[in-house]
C-alpha cells in the first residue's frame, strides 16, 4: 500500500501539515522517492497513529521521537509515562483558552496573558491542544483576589517572576538528584521490567512527599515571616489576627464575638427610650 502525502493525511486524520511537521522531528521516515514524487506506506500510517496515541497521553513529541527511534529503554518509557499522568489535569480533562479563562474568573484577558508570560500561569497540553484548566481558573481567581485587596499589578508581576525564577531553579536541581540517585540506581539495581516498576514506584512515592515538604516548608515560612514583620510594625489586634492564622484559628472569631457583645449594649439605650 502506497500513498501520496495527501491520502496519508487523510487516513490518519491529521493534516498534512502534521504529517510534515512529524517527519521534520524526525517522528516519521522519510517517504520512498520515485522522480518527483513520495510515497508513503503502511508503517508511515502506523507510526502517525502511534505517535498521536503517545501526545494523547501528555508525552512530548521530543520524548516520543527518542521512543521511536529506541534511545529510550523500557524503564524510561515507564517514567515518561508516568509523567505525562501526573501532568494531566484531572476530570474531564476539558482544555479552555485564554478568552474562556477570562470569561470564568472575571480577570481582563491582558492580565492573564501577563501572569503567563511571568510563568504564574502554566497551561497544559493534550494531544496537539494545549489551554487551561480548573485548577487554573480557582489559581486566576486567587490573583484576583490579591489585586481585590489593593496590591498592585506591577509588584504582584515582580513577585510572580521572582517565585518562578526560584521555582524553576528548585525543580531542576531536585530532577537532577532523583535522575542521579534514583532513576540511575534503579538499572543498577535492576533490569527489565523489574527496572520499570522499581522507577515508577519511585516517582509516584517521591513526587507527593515532594510537594508536601515544599508546600508545608513554604507555608511555615511565610507565617514566620508575616509574624515577625507584625512584631515591628503591626499593632495589638494585628498581632492577634496573625497569631490566630498560624494557630489554623477562625479569623476573626474573637472579635465577632466582641462586636456582638458591644452591639447589644448600643441598643440598649435605644431600647430603653422606645419604652422597651
Amino acid at each position: 500500500m502506497e500513498m501520496r502525502v495527501g491520502q496519508l493525511a487523510e487516513r490518519a486524520g491529521v493534516s498534512v501539515d502534521t504529517v510534515r511537521y512529524y517527519q521534520a522531528r524526525g517522528l516519521l521516515e522519510p517517504p520512498r522517492r520515485s522522480g518527483r514524487d513520495a510515497w508513503y506506506g503502511a508503517a508511515h500510517l502506523e507510526r502517525i497513529a502511534q505517535v498521536r496515541a503517545l501526545r494523547a497521553r501528555g508525552i512530548t513529541l521530543a520524548a516520543i521521537a527518542r521512543m521511536t527511534s529506541g534511545e529510550l529503554d523500557d524503564a524510561d518509557k515507564a517514567l515518561a509515562g508516568a509523567l505525562a499522568l501526573r501532568t494531566l489535569p484531572e476530570g474531564s480533562g476539558e482544555l479552555i483558552d485564554v478568552e474562556e479563562l477570562a470569561l470564568r474568573t472575571g480577570v481582563a484577558v491582558p492580565i492573564l496573558e501577563a501572569l503567563a508570560a511571568e510563568g504564574f500561569l502554566v497551561p497544559r497540553r493534550i494531544g496537539t491542544k494545549e489551554g487551561y484548566t480548573a485548577e487554573d481558573v480557582e489559581l486566576a481567581r486567587a490573583g484576583f483576589r490579591l489585586l481585590g485587596w489593593g496590591l498592585p499589578l506591577p509588584e504582584l508581576l515582580e513577585l510572580a517572576r521572582a517565585h518562578d525564577h526560584a521555582t524553576r531553579d528548585f525543580a531542576e536541581r531536585a530532577v537532577a538528584l532523583f535522575d542521579e540517585y534514583v532513576r540511575k540506581g534503579t538499572r543498577v539495581n535492576a533490569a527489565g521490567p523489574e527496572a520499570s516498576v522499581n522507577l515508577v514506584t519511585a516517582f509516584e512515592e517521591i513526587l507527593p512527599a515532594t510537594i508536601a515538604l515544599v508546600t508545608h516548608h513554604f507555608t511555615r515560612v511565610l507565617l514566620e515571616t508575616a509574624m515577625t514583620h507584625m512584631e515591628h510594625v503591626g499593632s495589638p489586634d494585628e498581632l492577634e489576627a496573625v497569631r490566630r492564622a498560624a494557630a489554623g484559628e477562625p479569623a476573626g472569631g474573637g472579635l465577632a464575638r466582641d462586636t456582638s457583645a458591644s452591639q447589644r449594649r448600643a441598643g440598649e439605650p435605644a431600647r430603653q427610650r422606645s419604652g422597651q
